[in-house]
């Protein structure tokens, strides 16, 4: 029985503490999601992929990133990657199916997704994969910043790592439509109203610099839209000839007023069902 009223505080303060976060099992996945409230890991039993020669029109960026991966992975020293520029052009596509290949021969290789909105709890984060017997591709989609935003700063954690430095188990990689983080209009907004142009904005346009490797993605031409989709078909076994292909291919590119990776997926996917074919456990874009 507890008598004494700061007992019965510190009793209560017990009570509505969550529990300490258990260390979790990496051998139980090749992939995790990073989840506050209270923070986990949860492991991903199925990492939503497609195979990486399936990816076209991408050689150079694929190359440099599966180097970089493949030097992470056997412990050597490895860059930060941001992947940018044009929607739908497999950016994610290509860093799940660069981890999918690394980890198929070096299993030690580990991929943690963390959400925009989680970036303020990296810190713990990174305390939980420092000590780990693993290497982890700290992987943020979709990574940009709107005015007033302090979540970049959190980022620097990552990729500065502060006084204790980042763990040497873990390389981000981060993908975004826009090179420097932040749109176009308000680097231009910032720099014409601020009394110093120049630092107005260099805290956060210097963040993209702080990426070892930038890789550039740009709009798909018409033969690399249609060879994405034959590319498909033929890992698929989805038979179509190439005039019909190539026919309705364009039609729906026309209908929804774009060219790119995903548009061809999205046409494949809408083929494959018509032909009756399963894609489970595949995505792109």
């Amino acid at each position: 029985m507890i008598d004494d009223p700061m007992d019965r505080i510190a009793a209560a303060l017990e009570r509505m503490a969550p529990p300490p976060m258990r260390s979790p099992e990496f051998s139980d996945a090749s992939a995790f999601v990073w989840h506050t409230e209270p923070d986990r890991l949860e492991p991903v039993a199925q990492v939503s992929r497609i195979d990486i020669d399936l990816l076209i029109g991408v050689d150079r960026s694929r190359d440099t990133l599966l180097a970089n991966t493949t030097q992470f992975a056997k412990g050597l020293p490895a860059n930060n990657a941001l992947l940018w520029g044009a929607r739908g052009m497999g950016k994610s596509s290509l860093v799940k199916a660069i981890h999918g290949a690394v980890h198929a021969k070096i299993d030690q290789l580990k991929m943690v997704e963390l959400q925009r909105e989680d970036l303020p709890s990296v810190g713990r984060l990174l305390n939980l994969l420092r000590d780990a017997p693993y290497r982890f591709i700290l992987f943020c989609d979709d990574l940009s910043f709107g005015h007033d935003d302090a979540h970049y700063k959190s980022l620097k954690a990552v990729l500065d790592g502060g006084i204790e430095g980042r763990p040497d188990n873990v390389v981000l990689y981060a993908t975004s439509n826009r090179r420097h983080l932040m749109p176009r209009d308000m680097i231009e907004n910032e720099r014409g109203s601020a009394i110093n142009p120049s630092e107005a904005v260099e805290e956060k346009v210097s963040l993209s610099d702080r990426f070892g490797l930038w890789l550039g993605f740009h709009p798909c031409d018409q033969d690399q839209y249609l060879a994405m989709i034959r590319g498909y078909c033929d890992a698929y076994g989805v038979e179509i000839d190439d005039v019909t292909l190539r026919a309705e291919a364009i039609e729906w590119q026309a209908t929804r007023g774009s060219r790119s990776g995903r548009v061809a997926w999205q046409y494949f996917t809408d083929l494959a069902g018509r032909r009756g074919v399963s894609l489970a456990h595949s995505q792109a874009g």
